[in-house]
This record gives structure tokens, sequence and C-alpha cells, in this order.
């Protein structure tokens, strides 16, 4: 049976104490100003002294003081914290002044080094002193925090204790725990830049965006999509019976003791004590913005990135639309939380699950909500790169594919974001590209459709271009064929490509109107920028279908959402036959020797 966590460091300790984020071996936020908090005794006088500095703050009546320094830059010399009180007096030692930055997100950017493809040989040679590292411990309820424990905490998934809470210099034995996605990330950073770099990884597994959104904001959101979710955890709440549920654990647990008393097995411990129920789910909104944001908020740092959205795809295009709707003010929510508006944020989109779409299933395998959670990811970044966000980043790792949902090719992913952070944050502009491939301009016509591209794109191993379908008004998606017109001729008379158009069309498709890229969960897809830059197209789509509106009239006028399992098979039937409609037509064609 799993431990209790067992604490080291309560989050606020009696006495004179600082919140848990200072410690000894931490990295500060160069070149930003400082700010530190802690508790004494109500009205206790406190002063601190660090990198030159001396402040003093009084402690107010709930025990808490604040206090902010003037911004320092990079120094990798170590320094001393000193923090005095009326009777007793703290010291912190070998702390860096560099950048730092946020890991956050769900499992797969938790996923640990040791874990990943060629981790192993990332960790033996993970001996980097002036990168430190801090991995936030989780927490439940709605509660705003200021701290949180230092302590070993239990996971259900790995089945032992990890230690948390605590900042460590980047040796193997440490980075081996670390997300394989921030490592990389910040060992990149360090390297080109100079500087120390502290990373602080914030991410939790099987968490939901709105989970990592403050509860306040999502009460104000004008959003139907939002209420309803909203009204869906208080009927939870407000339905909770803990006498019930307690009765049922025991109930259940009689039942497991009779089975394992025949087996000759030793029966578990039986329940006691009543559950927190629904308002301690990790996903009850706002909550992990209450337990792993809420204890940093005023902290200066660097940026943030955020790799998640696996378990927003379970809600069906409910999910999808209040996913649209609260990603962007997540994002501004963290911004708001580290005092900067413009506070850098990486977006590293939905990563692949399930079996290759092939030419076989293309389209049956184009029904799946995390690709429409996938576009909604890119149509944020979209949105504010548009805007005018100088500040926001994205990288598709839809290529890095494996079939399990935890894909262990991560170390790309973390040398994608890598370059976003370099080129905008660092100076290396010039060296290194990061956007991806946008698309500036649609033409239809003539049964084609002509898509315009702001750089040359391709297959970059020379191939056949994969990964377009279209559809006509009847919503029909097929597979495009995919191919650069020609421009002219050049003085030599030889044919002029175009590498940043592609001329979409389909036999099946002879009046196309929309266009959907990489649409599937693990997709057949393979355009990227040319010149070998590694940057795919994103996916994307120029329609705004529901999932269960296509093809068109398959379901007629029923319009409940979820859809019951009858009305998806009727959907995913449909979408089979397109397939073999397809299918049958390369046949007959074939045949033919056209």
């Amino acid at each position: 049976m799993p431990r209790e966590d067992v604490i080291d460091v309560p989050a606020i300790s009696p006495g004179l104490c600082v919140s848990n984020l200072f410690q000894s071996r931490m990295v500060l936020q160069r070149d930003k100003p400082l700010a530190i908090w802690g508790w004494a005794a109500p009205g206790e006088k406190v002063t601190v002294s660090f990198g030159g500095q001396t402040r003093d703050a009084t402690a107010d009546a709930n025990r808490e003081w604040n206090m902010v320094f003037d911004a320092m830059p990079a120094n990798s010399e170590p320094q001393r914290m000193v923090i005095k009180g009326a009777k007793e007096t703290l010291t912190l030692d070998d702390i860096l002044i560099g950048d730092v930055w946020l890991l956050g997100g769900q499992s797969n950017m938790e996923f640990e080094l040791a874990k990943v493809e060629n981790g192993l040989l990332e960790i033996v040679s993970a001996n980097f002193p002036e990168i430190r590292i801090l991995t936030v411990p989780a927490a439940h309820g709605q509660e705003m925090r200021r701290s949180f424990p230092r302590l070993h905490e239990w996971s259900d998934w790995s089945k032992r204790h990890f230690r948390k809470g605590d900042w460590d210099p980047c040796t193997p034995e440490i980075a081996s725990e670390l997300s394989a996605i921030g490592y990389v990330f910040a060992r990149r950073i360090h390297k080109a830049s100079g500087v120390p770099v502290g990373v602080i990884d914030v991410s939790r597994g099987g968490t939901t965006v709105e989970t990592w959104t403050p509860l306040p904001v999502l009460r104000a959101m004008d959003s139907d999509p939002v209420r309803a979710k909203l009204a869906e955890w208080d009927q939870k709440v407000a339905g909770w019976d803990p006498q019930k549920d307690l009765d049922e654990r025991i109930a259940r647990h009689r039942q497991t003791v009779e089975k394992m008393q025949k087996e000759g097995k030793t029966p578990p411990p039986a329940p006691v004590g009543f559950e927190p129920g629904p308002a301690a789910n990790a996903n009850y909104p706002g909550a992990c913005y209450a337990g792993m944001i809420s204890p940093l908020a005023g902290l200066a740092v660097k940026g943030a990135l955020f790799h998640q959205g696996y378990n927003n795809a379970f809600e069906g295009m409910p999910g999808v639309a209040m996913y649209e709707d609260v990603f962007p003010a997540m994002i501004d929510s963290w911004r708001k939380a580290f005092n900067n508006p413009a506070l850098p944020f990486g977006i590293l989109s939905l990563c692949t699950d399930g079996y290759p779409q092939t030419r076989e299933n293309y389209v049956e395998y184009m029904y799946n909500t995390g690709i429409y959670i996938r576009a909604a990811q890119y149509r944020t970044f979209l949105n504010l790169h548009q805007a005018g966000d100088a500040n926001i980043g994205f990288a598709s790792t839809y290529d890095l594919r494996r079939r399990w949902y935890h894909p262990q090719v991560k170390l790309p992913a973390g040398e994608r974001i890598a370059r976003w952070a370099l080129a905008t944050q660092y100076g290396f502009q010039r060296q290194i590209e990061w956007k991806p491939p946008f698309i500036t301009g649609m033409e239809t016509g003539g049964g084609r459709m002509v898509l315009e591209f702001d750089g040359e794109v391709g297959d970059p191993e020379d191939g056949s271009i994969e990964g377009f379908a279209i559809s006509g008004k009847d919503g029909r998606f097929q597979p495009a064929g995919a191919s650069h017109p020609e421009d002219g001729k050049d003085d030599r008379g030889r044919p002029r490509i175009n590498r940043k158009k592609l001329v979409l069309t389909s036999p099946l498709v002879p009046e196309p109107v929309h266009y959907r890229y990489a649409w599937g969960r693990n997709p057949l897809a393979n355009v990227q920028l040319l010149a070998n830059k590694d940057i795919p197209l994103a996916t994307q789509r120029s329609d705004s279908w529901s999932m269960h509106e296509i093809p068109i009239g398959v379901l007629g006028d029923e319009t409940p959402d979820p859809k019951s399992r009858s009305q998806q098979g009727r959907i995913l039937q449909a979408l089979r036959l397109e397939d073999m409609r397809r299918r049958l037509a390369e046949a007959e064609a074939l045949l033919e020797g056209r």
C-alpha cells in the first residue's frame, strides 16, 4: 500500500522562516527586482542581506513579511543570504543569479530523463553545477498558498517516493528524475547564454488546462463551456456524501478480504476515515494553480514552458470549445502571477497517441478529439503571435511519434522549444529559426486548392508530400495529393518550382473548399520548412466543423453532445466508407492503367 507523504519541512515553519522557494543552492532571476517573503512573529522586525543590499520588513498580524531587492546582474559566484529576526538567524548559501524557467503541464512534461530514448546517455554527462533544479510537490484543494512543503512524495504511477521541494545542482543523480524536456532545454540555454539557469518543475500528470487556471478567473469568464464545466464540478462537490463513500469502501474491502483469504494472501488494512472527495481532486478547476503556481506567485522568472492537453481530449467537442476559451486565459493568468504581462511562454503541442494514421485508415483516424485540442493550442499561439505578442512560442511534437501516449522521444522536443527561447530571448535570432511555417493565403477553383506559405516547405526527404486532406461543402475529407507549382522558367528554360506554394487535389473532391493538415492523433504528415530546419507545419484547418458534423448529414438533426456510442458508431462507419470509397477508386484507376 502507498505510504503517506513523509514531510521533511512544512510549508510554513514556526518562528522565523522564508518561503521554501528560497533555499541554499537556488538560482534567482537576473536583471529584475527580487521579491523575498517569509514569516515571523507578528510585529517582529526582519532584516535580509543579499548581494550587497539590505532590506527591512515587519511581520504583519498573519506573521507574513515581504521585501523587494533591486535587480542584480547574472553572477555565477555563490552568494549568501542572511535573514535575521529578533532572536533567530537563517543563512542560505550557494545562491546564483541567472535565469529561472518554469516547466508546466502534465505527465509528458513531467516524464523524467531516465525513461526517455537516449536519456541514460544524457544522464551520465549531466554535470552542470550552474544548472539548479526544483520540483514543486503536488497539493490538493482550492486554497491559495504562499509556500509548499519539502517532502518525499508518493507516486502511484512509479510505486515509489520522489524527493520534491528542494533546490539541487544538476548532477547525474538529480537529472535522472528531472523532466527530460526541461533538462535538455536548461542545458541548451545554459551553454548558449553562459549564465546560471534554474528550472522549476510544476508539471503534474493527468491534469487539465482548467486546473492550471485560477478559479476566480474561470468563474468570471463569459463562456458557456466553462460555465458548464464549473456547474458539473459544483454539482459533484454538493452531492458528495463522505459517510456513503466510507461505507462503500468498507464493503469493497470486505469483498477483497474474502477473496484474498481464500487465495491465502494477506489482505490490506481496512479503510478508515472520510475522504475529501471531489473538492480535493487534482482536476477541480483552479486546483493546480492554487497548489503549485500560487506558492511561486511574485517570484521573478525568465519564462515558462507548457506541454499538456491529453486529459482535456476526453471531453469531446465541448472540451475542445472550453480549451479554446480557457488556454489563452491560463497564459494570461500565469503572466499576471509573475508580474510580467509579456512573460515569455513557450507552448509544446499535444504529443502523439495510438496507432499511426495510414493511407488505408486515413479518414477514420481523423475522428479523434485530441487532434482538435492540438489545433486549439496552435490557434492560441497564432492568435497571440498575430496580435503582436513577441514572447509567445510554439513547437510541434506530433512527428516525434511513438504509439504510447508517453512517447519517449522527448529530447528533440526540448531542443525545439529551446530554439524559440534562444532566438527570441537570448539574441540568437540570426543564427536560429524556430517559427513554424505559416499559411498566408488560400485560393480555390478549377478542382484544386492552392496554399501559400511564408517560407519554402516540403518533405525534407524529397518524397511525396503527406498530411493534407481536403473536402467540398459536404465535409467529406479525403487525403490530398500535394505538389509545388511551376512558376515560369529560369534563364535556361527549365521550370522554376515555387516551393512557397502547394497545390492540393483529390479526384474524389472535385470542388475543394477546406483543408486540414496533420489531422490524426498519430498523423501521416511530413511537411516542414526546407533546408534541414526540422520545423514542422503545425496541426491546423480552415473549417470550423465539429468532429460530429462530418461527413455532413450523417446524424441529421441530432445535436446532443457528447454523442452516444450509437451516434459515434454511425459517424465512424461513414468515415470508414470514405476510406473504402477512396481505395476502390484507386484500385479502379490502377486496373485501368491510369
